[in-house]
């Protein structure tokens, strides 16, 4: 109950109070999202952390001029893969093998399904499907940002390539997909704050086959 009790707190907050959050905070959402479950545990994402205020400000105009942008205490940018690479899979399989302290065959025939895979692909499924992992990840931020009572706004209106341009992205081979604040509500000014969270009653939502 506690967890639907701030769940239901939560909400994409649009003004935020400029107030800083303890790094202990931020450690423990970006640490909820590193341990968000992706397809054959890739993690074909990264996530850039943003505190710098004059990067904020690059971005803003460039994202509807979303104020919480700038009020907000850190922006991650949610940035997938531009494409699978053998390397890239290598590396998580490698990984992988190195933590556990062995190899398995199963799992060694695994890695060349996706050599054999991935790789072949157009560039643009691939980024697509590794975006959306990066939103399994997302999604996991907010619940743990909830549980912090950290305030967040997802976002997905901004200029993918003029952010992948400001944080020099396409040089790492990734892509700008969401962005997530991090901060304080700033309730004056935030015309949410006082609002009833509006969500479908459960029978519109759940369909139960049993």
């Amino acid at each position: 109950m506690e967890l639907l009790e701030k769940l239901n707190w939560r909400y994409a907050t649009k003004a935020m109070n400029g107030e800083t959050v303890p790094q202990e905070k931020v450690d423990k959402i970006i640490e909820a999202a590193r341990l968000a479950p992706t397809s054959s545990g890739l993690q074909p994402f990264e996530i850039i952390v943003i505190t710098n205020a004059k990067v904020k400000q690059q971005i803003r105009p460039v994202a509807w001029d979303q104020s919480v942008i700038t009020e907000c205490s850190h922006l991650l940018v949610f940035a997938a893969w531009d494409t699978y690479t053998a390397e890239r899979i290598n590396y998580m399989f490698d990984l992988t093998n190195n933590i556990r302290g062995f190899k398995n065959e199963g799992w060694e025939n695994y890695r060349q399904q996706l050599l054999n895979s991935y790789p072949q692909k157009d560039t643009e499924e691939n980024f697509n499907h590794a975006a959306k992992q990066a939103y399994i990840a997302l999604g996991i931020a907010m619940v743990a940002a909830a549980y912090e009572k950290v305030d967040t706004t997802p976002m997905e209106g901004f200029d993918a390539e003029a952010v992948d341009k400001i944080l020099g992205l396409k040089e790492k081979g990734l892509r700008s997909t969401v962005m997530l604040t991090l901060g304080y509500r700033a309730p004056k000014e935030d015309w949410l704050d006082d609002l009833e969270k509006v969500r479908k009653p459960i029978e519109d939502l759940i369909t139960l086959i049993d």
